[in-house]
């Protein structure tokens, strides 16, 4: 693979037709509608990239994508520092830059209602009155978590109790930007309450409500998430792009 590709075009990325390819769902439900005038992209032969608040974004060929993340990093160093490319492409890119702090993700999606699940009408809608509750479940349950309460993206928290009215479950429908499509993030379980079909049922309720208001509902799964992906095949969920974030490690400092 060559260090650089052809210079960017100036049609948008989405003139390729790649929305429409297999492994560029990303592509159609991330950046499809209401983009910026002022979004930064670039265009290569079966690969697409944007700018997307520090982070290059891409989707397509990996060997193509590759080559923008490159273009993207050499052209804009004081901005680039992280990226989201199809796998492999991080490998390829880590020959030309310091790439450290890969992750593995899926991008799924469903535009089917799931199969009911009899725990479903133990959830409830929760308003920004719990959020306390909900930051302090989060902290001690799933410390990872990816959004927390009041996020502006988030459109929806929901969370399941039990008998004493102690949350055990909960989590939220957010937005991809741009598209504005709900993201289902921050799922956690009780961890003495795990393997009781708790967060089934919260995830097979929050996407039922994503799918018959908008139609679809999105999320990312953490790459050799075994549980996670049977879960997600069972309510229906189609994988999309097979994608590593990781970051650009800064260049050391030169020797006095």
């Amino acid at each position: 693979m060559q260090a650089t590709t052809p210079a960017p075009r100036t049609t948008d990325p989405l003139g390729q037709g790649l929305e429409s390819q297999a492994g560029t769902a990303l592509l159609r439900f991330g950046v499809a509608r209401r983009r910026p005038a002022d979004r930064i992209s670039w265009s290569g032969t079966g690969a697409a990239a944007w700018l997307d608040r520090g982070q290059v974004m891409s989707v397509g060929d990996p060997d193509a994508a590759a080559g923008l993340v490159l273009r993207a990093a050499h052209g804009l160093p004081d901005r680039v520092r992280e990226f989201t490319v199809p796998r492999g492409s991080d490998v390829l890119v880590g020959r030309h830059l310091p790439v450290t702090d890969a992750v593995e993700w899926v991008f799924r999606w469903t535009e089917q209602e799931p199969p009911p699940h009899a725990a479903e009408d133990r959830v409830q809608a929760l308003d920004a009155t719990h959020h306390d509750e909900l930051r302090a479940f989060l902290a001690e349950h799933s410390p990872a978590h990816s959004t927390g309460p009041g996020s502006a993206d988030v459109r929806l928290w929901a969370g399941i109790r039990d008998d004493a009215g102690q949350l055990v479950a909960c989590g939220a429908l957010s937005r991809l930007r741009d598209s504005g499509a709900p993201l289902m993030v921050s799922v956690a379980t009780d961890a003495a309450r795990r393997g009781e079909g708790l967060g089934a049922a919260l995830t097979s309720w929050l996407t039922r409500h994503a799918v018959r208001g908008d139609g679809v509902c999105t999320l990312w799964q953490l790459g050799g998430n075994a549980p996670a992906e049977r879960l997600y095949d069972r309510l229906g969920y189609r994988t999309g792009d097979p994608c590593v974030t990781a970051r650009i490690a800064p260049a050391p400092p030169l020797a006095a």
